[in-house]
């Protein structure tokens, strides 16, 4: 991601490089943090570990994979508008789409884009992907601040990371197939230096069966949050292949680590792949043959959406 020249940069405002500028400052205090763990100091004060965790949500959304996958599902959608309104809706559909009268020749391009798979090529802008982002980590915040936090110091071993440093770890029973989020892994891994990891563990554990609308419930919040359950342990072996193996899956295009440290790296590690979610099946999945999916009702036939003739 380094690599990638004003990736976030906005052109559209007075200051493009704003938001890069914010990165740094987030970063900058995030580091003071990491270096107040290798101190020991450790747990965090609330306010810290609110702002650590916005670090690390930040860490999680900010990455190429994340714009990818919004282009993509967002093609994918509008494939499927296309598709399933057939070839002889297109012109309808641009004209709803874009307020604008499309000859004919733009009508054939459109649906041959459209309905191509992965659907037509489109690109979001900077800005479009920053305001993404920060909506994303201000979500996943609050999933990473209220688990219970280990700080993992290891001595002989050490740690790798990724282009998505933050991992995630399925419960224990849970099927291959399944997916995992935030809110339903057991763990959430975070790899800070070669020598120390950030476990976030589950916090239903800690809630122990509580329904959510007993008061204790937020007891027990107000606890986590305070650090009174957060501990630092000696890393393990066990442990060590915990954190890279998880970095490793978790990568979308590199994993990195220090050149001594080429022996912890997992040997199978996975394809690059900058698409979290994929659109798969049903509709979705569908070749288009150019006849509507849908026909309009009878009241409506002839018109199209804005009231115009076809």
């Amino acid at each position: 991601m380094a690599a990638q020249n004003h990736f976030h940069t906005g052109e559209e405002l007075e200051e493009p490089d704003w938001f890069e500028k914010a990165l740094s400052g987030v970063e900058g205090e995030a580091i003071k943090t990491i270096k107040s763990f290798e101190r020991g100091e450790f747990p965090l004060s609330e306010t810290d570990r609110w702002a650590f965790s916005y670090y690390m949500a930040l860490q999680s959304a900010r990455g190429p994979d994340t714009r990818k996958t919004m282009e993509y599902l967002h093609a994918s959608m509008v494939r499927l508008e296309i598709g399933a309104g057939g070839r002889k809706n297109v012109g309808r559909w641009i004209r709803r789409k874009y307020v604008v009268e499309p000859s004919p020749e733009q009508e054939d391009r459109i649906w041959e884009e459209g309905i191509q798979p992965g659907g037509p090529p489109i690109s979001s802008t900077n800005l479009a992907h920053i305001q993404h982002l920060v909506e994303i980590a201000q979500e996943l915040t609050s999933y990473l601040a209220t688990r219970p936090w280990s700080l993992v110091r290891f001595n002989r071993r050490s740690l790798i990371t990724s282009d998505s440093p933050v991992s995630l770890i399925r419960q224990p029973n849970d099927e291959p197939w399944e997916g995992v989020g935030f809110a339903t892994a057991w763990g959430i891994a975070f790899p800070l230096t070669r020598k120390l990891g950030l476990l976030m563990s589950d916090p239903m554990v800690v809630l122990g069966g509580l329904e959510a609308g007993d008061p204790r419930v937020q007891e027990v919040r107000s606890s986590v949050l305070r650090g009174d359950i957060d501990r630092i342990e000696a890393g393990t072996t066990a442990m060590e292949k915990l954190f890279n193996e998880h970095a490793a899956y978790s990568a979308r295009e590199y994993v990195y680590h220090h050149p001594e440290d080429a022996g912890f790296v997992p040997e199978d590690l996975p394809e690059p792949n900058l698409i979290n979610i994929r659109a798969q099946g049903g509709l979705m999945g569908m070749d288009f043959d150019g006849e509507p999916l849908f026909h309009p009702d009878e009241h409506q036939e002839g018109h199209d959406d804005v009231g115009e003739p076809v």
